[in-house]
Formats: C-alpha cells, sequence, structure tokens
C-alpha cells in the first residue's frame, strides 16, 4: 500500500477520454505525466517518460518490450523496478512483450467486452458498406456518374437468403452473429478452436475452415491475432473463396496477407473487402489496396464511439489503480 505523501508515478501515453483522466486525479494515489497529444507518443518520448514510473497506461499503438520495462526500471530511486502494472487502453495486447513481462512479475490491465457492441455495429456497417457499394455510390453522386437510373448500376450483394461464415466466434464474433440475423441469413457457419454451446442461439454450424471459405457468401473474420491465425487469410484462402464472396476484417491486420488480398481484388478472385485493420496502420496513402473499387478501408474505428471510448478510458484508469495499489483490477490478463 502506497505510504500517505508518497504519490507513484505514472505515464499515460496519449490523451484519453476524461473520464478516465477523472479517476486518476481523484484517486489521490499517482502523480500523472500525460502525453498529451492525439498522436503516438514518439519512441524515445515513451522510453523518457516511462523512467521510474510505477504505472504505465499505454494504447494499442505502444510497443512495449523489453527495452521499455529496462528504461522504466533505469532511475528507480529504490532497489528493483519501480513498474507495477501496465493498462492498455484496448481489448488486444499482441503489443506487449507477455513473457517478459510475466518475468517480471508486473500485473497487466486490459478491456475486454466493453467495446463488444461498438464494434459489433462498425463490422456490420463496414459489410453492408461494402456489399452494397456505398462508398462508390456517394463518390458519383459528388463527381456527377449519377446520370439517370440504370438496372444494373452499382448493382452489390444482399443479406438475405445468404450463408456468412463467422471465422471466431467469441465475444465480438457473437455479437456479430446476433446482428446479422434480422437480415434474414440463411446460413451461419463458424469455425474456430472448439464448437461454442452459444452458437445454438444464432443456429451456428461449427464447421472445419475449409467449408467456411468454400461455402459462405460473406466471410468475417473476427478472431484474435494467434501464432495460428497469423497470415490466415491468404492466397490459398482466396482461391477457396466465391468469386461473389465478400470479406471482411475487424480483427487485426495480420491475420490477412494484404498482397494476396490485392490480388484477390484486382483479378476478380472474390468481389469486395472491407478493412477495419491493416498492416501497418496507418496505411500508407500510395499502398495498392487503396487504388480499388471494390475495397473499403476504415482507419480502425471498430470502438469508436464517444461512450465506449469513455467506458474504455475509466476501465483503464481503474485497472491502473488496482495494479498501483496491489487490489484486484476489474479486468486483469492473466497469462
Amino acid at each position: 500500500m502506497l505510504t500517505v505523501g508518497k504519490l507513484m508515478k505514472v505515464f499515460v501515453t496519449r490523451r484519453i477520454p476524461q473520464e478516465g483522466m477523472k479517476i486518476l486525479s481523484a484517486a489521490g494515489v499517482c502523480e500523472v505525466s500525460l502525453w498529451d497529444s492525439d498522436e503516438p507518443v514518439p519512441r524515445e518520448e515513451l522510453l523518457k517518460g516511462v523512467q521510474g514510473a510505477h504505472g504505465l497506461l499505454c494504447l494499442l499503438s505502444d510497443r512495449v518490450d523489453a527495452e521499455v520495462l529496462d528504461a522504466a526500471a533505469a532511475v528507480s530511486l529504490i532497489p528493483g523496478p519501480n513498474l507495477k502494472v501496465i493498462s492498455t487502453l484496448s481489448v488486444g495486447f499482441d503489443h506487449m512483450a507477455l513473457d517478459e513481462i510475466k518475468k517480471r512479475g508486473i500485473r497487466v490491465g486490459y478491456t475486454p467486452d466493453v467495446l463488444t457492441d461498438a464494434t459489433a455495429e462498425l463490422t456490420i456497417a463496414l459489410l453492408l458498406a461494402t456489399a452494397r457499394r456505398l462508398p462508390e455510390g456517394v463518390e458519383e453522386v459528388k463527381n456527377g456518374g449519377w446520370s439517370s437510373w440504370k438496372p444494373l448500376w452499382l448493382c452489390g450483394y444482399g443479406l438475405s437468403g445468404s450463408t456468412v461464415g463467422v471465422i471466431g466466434l467469441g465475444r465480438i464474433g457473437m455479437a456479430i452473429a446476433r446482428r446479422l440475423m434480422p437480415f434474414g441469413v440463411k446460413r451461419l457457419l463458424y469455425s474456430g478452436r472448439t464448437a461454442k454451446a452459444h452458437a445454438a442461439e444464432v443456429n451456428g454450424e461449427f464447421v472445419p475452415l475449409d467449408t467456411l471459405v468454400s461455402e459462405s457468401d460473406f466471410i468475417i473474420v473476427s478472431c484474435s491475432l494467434t501464432p495460428e491465425t497469423q497470415g490466415l487469410c491468404d492466397k490459398a484462402f482466396f482461391r477457396k473463396m466465391k468469386n461473389t464472396a465478400v470479406f471482411v476484417n475487424s480483427s487485426r491486420g495480420a491475420v490477412v496477407n494484404q498482397e494476396d488480398l490485392y490480388e484477390a481484388l484486382s483479378s476478380g478472385q472474390i468481389a469486395a473487402a472491407g478493412l477495419d485493420v491493416t498492416t501497418p496502420e496507418p496505411l500508407p496513402t500510395n499502398h495498392p489496396l487503396l487504388t480499388l473499387k471494390n475495397c473499403v478501408v476504415l482507419p480502425h474505428i471498430g470502438s469508436a464511439t464517444y461512450s465506449t471510448r469513455g467506458i474504455m478510458a475509466a476501465l483503464s484508469a481503474q485497472n491502473l489503480l488496482g495494479g498501483l495499489r496491489g487490489t484486484d483490477m476489474p479486468s486483469e490478463l492473466t497469462f
């Protein structure tokens, strides 16, 4: 426990919603140092800011590796490192060197569940925008391409009576599946490590990945990034898809081989793709995918609602305080 009069140092790597900052300020146990910008903290500033810190509140874009952990311990005023807790304002944690963190006995907090609904909503919006060619339609209105009604102009693909495949029927995958049902989807296929009991709620069929890929009209990727899923969606994957199928990824960019996706889209192997995640992020403006009309790319805004981001910030702050005080965290990562 912290003795009266001694504040622990906390470094926050980005300007975050006030819901989180208010919790930290009112706690009375920490002195907050903030990288006061909407842009990512430069690496050298991260290494400087974390020096002597007891707590680190970071984002998915901050690489927390051995170098950062060493920097945190570099100016410790007591024997051994000060750093007790790392709280990430994200559900993902592949930006952190967990083996190294565990070795040093540092606790980790994250923000699962709270962004499930927002991400599921965005995924459905992205699917519809891609399948029904909404960005193309908006552009045609703006550039004068809209002349008269044409029977085949800007036709896309509808969900009613379709087969949808969801890769990864976890929290977010299940939330996506629930939102698909009112559209009249005929079959809901899913793949993953094991069959899920809760899939019965959406009449989900557990099938091998190859079956899902070959039979689905829409494929939605919502799995975690693991060594097994990295590069999962590659040339062989896209070759098995229908040439009328639409591919959507709202999980992690590295699940997809983007060069192979470009080839599949530009050759007509698949109909269209919608991406809320890419590798790298941001995607360079001269990237080949951005030249394609049948590829809709969003800037990783799955959780971008005011309420969700506020809840994420508050949970991150509460996780951080739990780690500083040596008490339970609302959402602690076990690894």
